[in-house]
């Protein structure tokens, strides 16, 4: 059986997964809308996001979840059940898409894939991972123009749901977050983390 790696305050994590039996999760633009508001709703409160990419048929977040401090504010958190808010989000978007497309059953594998960040190059390289995923997967030519991704959100000056300024500090300013990226657009290095 897989192991998972289990949400704990205060980490990191790389949470992805993608449709059952390889099954597009967005076949239009307003489902990327809805999913991204879905994660407003129900992961907002217990984490930060500092990076997302949804394609077709699998998407991608990086993810702080906030310290017990901040999760003992909130009503309804158990830290024993972290994952919670996350079956949340995907049963509510699962139970969206079935009625607009008049489809039945799991949209979503069974079980979501969350890899724990352990350090600061690890963290730098899923936030490049997470950009150059459109690109790598071919869904995109130009990754910095790629809609449903945070590159242009985390250079834009719109206020976001993101760590913008936490983001650019991993790349230490927003000219090396470009160029870092730009410089691994064609690297086979993120090979091991998904």
């Amino acid at each position: 059986m897989e192991k998972y790696d289990v949400l704990e305050p205060g980490h990191f994590y790389h949470i992805y997964n993608r449709g059952n039996n390889k099954e597009n999760l967005f076949v239009e633009d307003s489902n990327y809308s809805h999913f991204l508001n879905l994660i407003k709703k129900h992961i907002s409160p217990i984490a930060d996001v500092y990076a997302y990419c949804l394609l077709k048929n699998h998407f991608h977040l990086l993810i702080k979840i906030k310290s017990s401090e901040e999760l003992s504010s909130i009503k309804k958190i158990n830290l024993d059940k972290l994952s919670q808010p996350f079956s949340n989000l995907f049963n509510a978007y699962t139970k969206a898409i079935n009625k607009k497309y008049n489809r039945e059953g799991s949209l979503f594998k069974v079980r979501f894939k969350r890899n724990r960040i352990t350090d600061l190059n690890y963290l730098r390289n899923v936030n490049l991972y997470i950009h150059l995923n459109p690109l790598k997967h071919s869904f995109t030519e130009n990754y910095q123009e790629y809609l449903y991704s945070s590159y242009k959100s985390i250079l834009s000056s719109k206020p976001i749901i993101l760590k913008r300024e936490e983001v650019i500090e991993l790349f230490d300013d927003k000219d090396n977050f470009i160029h870092v990226h730009k410089e691994n657009e064609q690297s086979d290095n993120f090979k091991e983390i998904e």
